[in-house]
């Protein structure tokens, strides 16, 4: 018999790792070896060397290091153990940060268990695993290049979601005012629309990027 996948399962809310352990312990090809409560305790474990695939929440809290900021520090390793983003988020902004940052896969907390299951397996054999909608999103973005926005426009565009002027964007982003602003004007050319405010609106209607909470 061969060894279990060894899991390391990193969210901020002990509920949900209670309930991702009570599904995963039904497989017998399985083992969650670890927990980690913030991204950073996620990558320190990752680290160790005992862990075949990490299960990476997004979100950890105001001012903690992002999900897909962990996912690139635990891919940049070698030999690193593969990364299953499991969110609520189906943003583009969201799937191409994580994408980037070397997550093997990217699935939505609504995925049904032997979704889940397989999923991991996938990740833990070193291919790719895709929600259906995330996969989707992605090809939807391929075949229309012209119009999709970039990863940088999609931070940008978030950033101004989140209330900040373009002198703090600049900032953030460590960009010249002028490369924001003229950002902003790519943004409304691809969106169709004229304004912060309504670019906001189109975004978050094509889901785009994460609607302010």
């Amino acid at each position: 018999m061969s060894a279990p996948v060894r899991l390391l399962l990193a969210d901020d809310h002990p509920v949900v790792r209670a309930g991702l352990r009570a599904v995963l312990d039904t497989e017998p090809d399985f083992q969650v070896v670890a927990e980690a409560s913030t991204a950073e305790q996620a990558v320190e474990l990752a680290a160790a060397g005992n862990v075949d695939v990490v299960l990476m929440d997004l979100q950890f809290g105001p001012g903690q290091l992002h999900g897909s900021q962990a996912t690139a520090a635990i891919a940049a390793r070698p030999g690193a153990p593969r990364v299953l983003v499991l969110t609520t988020y189906d943003t583009d902004a969201d799937i191409l940060a994580a994408v980037e940052a070397g997550a093997s896969g990217y699935l939505l907390k609504d995925a049904p268990p032997e979704e889940l299951a397989a999923a991991v397996r996938t990740a833990a054999a070193g291919r790719s695993a895709l929600a259906p909608a995330v996969a989707h999103r992605l090809m939807d973005r391929m075949r229309t290049p012209a119009q999709a926005l970039t990863k940088r426009e999609l931070e940008v565009l978030q950033l101004v979601g989140d209330g900040l002027s373009n002198q703090q964007i600049s900032k953030r982003l460590f960009l010249s005012q002028a490369t924001v602003k003229s950002h902003l004007v790519h943004i409304y050319a691809k969106l169709g629309v004229d304004s912060r405010t309504a670019a906001l609106a189109a975004a978050a209607t094509r889901r785009l990027i994460r609607r302010p909470s």
